[in-house]
C-alpha cells in the first residue's frame, strides 16, 4: 500500500479538527485555541513523524 503526503495528513486534520469542534462545546473557546489545539497539534506531527519513521523501518529489508 503506497500513500503520498496528502492522503496519510487528510485523516489526522480530520481527526483534529473534530476533537476540537467537540471541544469547544464542552470548554471555553479561548482555552482550546490558546492551550489545547496547539498541543494536539505538536503531538500530532511528533506521532506522525515517528510512525513515518516506523513504517520506513518496517518497510527496509
Amino acid at each position: 500500500m503506497d500513500f503520498d503526503f496528502v492522503t496519510a495528513v487528510a485523516p489526522l486534520v480530520a481527526i483534529v479538527a473534530v476533537a476540537t469542534v467537540a471541544l469547544t462545546s464542552m470548554m471555553g473557546r479561548s482555552t482550546v485555541f490558546m492551550m489545547v489545539l496547539p498541543s494536539m497539534i505538536v503531538f500530532s506531527v511528533i506521532a506522525f513523524f515517528f510512525g513515518m519513521k516506523h513504517g520506513e523501518f518496517r518497510a527496509s529489508p
